[in-house]
């Protein structure tokens, strides 16, 4: 299903490179085992500078961990990055998240949960904060992102398809001011051409602010994928390049 290998450098620690750390979330987590979330240190971190953060929801079959794998290929010094873990364990190994009304609000615990933990090992740009989540996990990020969109300062679905459960446009008004990516798979089986076209109309109707890019591939993340989310968000933090913006950012922290 995810494709994504990191290279053996890319997995290794130093004083200057990113590191991950896993940890329970909440104030019952001894109690709960499965509300888990892993935190990305971005390279050469420094503590005055407010970074923007990424809350990344892991696809089905997974976990928390995905984080590790997908940072990498995102960027490793533009962001710090929180990843929870999914909340319906799947007969077969991992995680994934639930459609549901109560699995919805319990999604929601663990976003904030671990945005809370974030804010507590790093300085975060309350501003600029962004949901992201691959196949259930960006339909998650969709649901979550769409009913607190004064929390976010963008929101991404990498091949999930827009909920059409939990009254997702409850709040249209502030939706239509929160930026949205979608990523689909030419071959997807699990997110067709033909549903993105459907609901490209209703985001029409409702004036929604999306991006849509297709790339070659069916349900799976690649790297083109990870590299146009980094470009994408960098583009709202800074309103320039990513290029441009990795250079400026690298001048704030000096």
């Amino acid at each position: 299903m995810n494709r994504i290998q990191l290279a053996p450098q890319e997995t290794i620690a130093t004083p200057s490179a990113p590191t991950f750390d896993l940890k329970p979330t909440g104030g019952n987590a001894s109690h709960h085992p499965s509300q888990h979330c892993s935190l990305f240190t971005p390279m050469h971190y420094e503590r005055k500078y407010a970074y923007p953060l990424l809350i990344w929801l892991h696809g089905p079959g997974d976990d928390e961990r995905q984080l590790q794998r997908v940072m990498p290929l995102i960027s490793m010094r533009n962001y710090a990055a929180v990843g929870p873990r999914g909340t319906q364990q799947m007969e077969s190994p991992g995680f994934t998240w639930s459609p549901n009304d109560q699995s919805l609000i319990s999604a929601e615990q663990r976003v904030f949960d671990c945005l809370e933990n974030a804010s507590d090992k790093f300085n975060i740009a309350s501003r600029r904060i962004f949901l992201a989540g691959f196949e259930a996990g960006g339909t998650a990020a969709f649901q979550i992102g769409l009913r607190h969109p004064d929390r976010f300062a963008g929101v991404l679905s990498l091949g999930g398809p827009f909920p059409l459960n939990c009254r997702p446009l409850a709040r249209l008004d502030e939706a239509r001011s929160l930026p949205l990516f979608i990523a689909q798979g030419r071959d997807s089986e699990q997110y067709p051409i033909e549903r993105t076209c459907e609901e490209l109309r209703l985001f029409h109707v409702a004036g929604l602010s999306v991006t849509l890019r297709q790339y070659p591939c069916g349900d799976e993340l690649n790297t083109q994928m990870l590299s146009d989310v980094d470009s994408w968000m960098m583009e709202i933090v800074t309103g320039i390049s990513a290029e441009t913006a990795a250079s400026d950012i690298s001048n704030e922290r000096n």
